[in-house]
């Protein structure tokens, strides 16, 4: 993978760490940006539990995904998740912009919605930074 990596609030193998139970999930969610977008800027947050990709470094501003594990699954969210096309109903949250599918396995992230929605998010913030 060639990801621009941000390591100084905490890595992707810090957040491993945290939630062994989830690695599986987690590392399937990774290799699924790197084959859509393998220059993506990664950045892990210990604080938030999470690491979130972009097209830049602003969070909010490049951001279009991010991966946060939880007791019982991993939530895979999207940044501008609400405007997103979403076909195959994956998409839950009720907030302005977030959304997120929840992922209880290393198979579920196979999904070809799932595939879908992160190109969708990507191609969103393309269009968005020109």
């Amino acid at each position: 993978m060639e990801f621009r990596r941000d390591t100084t609030l905490g890595s992707f193998e810090d957040l491993i760490a945290a939630a062994p139970a989830h690695a599986g999930t987690l590392q399937a969610i990774r290799a699924l940006v790197a084959g859509i977008d393998p220059g993506a800027h990664e950045k892990a947050s210990r604080r938030e539990n999470s690491v979130w990709w972009g097209l830049g470094p602003a969070k909010m501003r490049d951001g279009y995904a991010y991966a946060m594990p939880h007791a019982s699954h991993v939530n895979l969210g999207f940044f501008q998740g609400a405007s997103l096309p979403d076909p195959e109903g994956l998409l839950e949250g009720g907030g302005k912009a977030l959304r997120h599918v929840k992922l209880t396995s290393p198979e579920a992230v196979a999904a070809p919605g799932l595939r879908a929605l992160l190109l969708a998010a990507l191609e969103e913030r393309r269009a968005a930074l020109g």
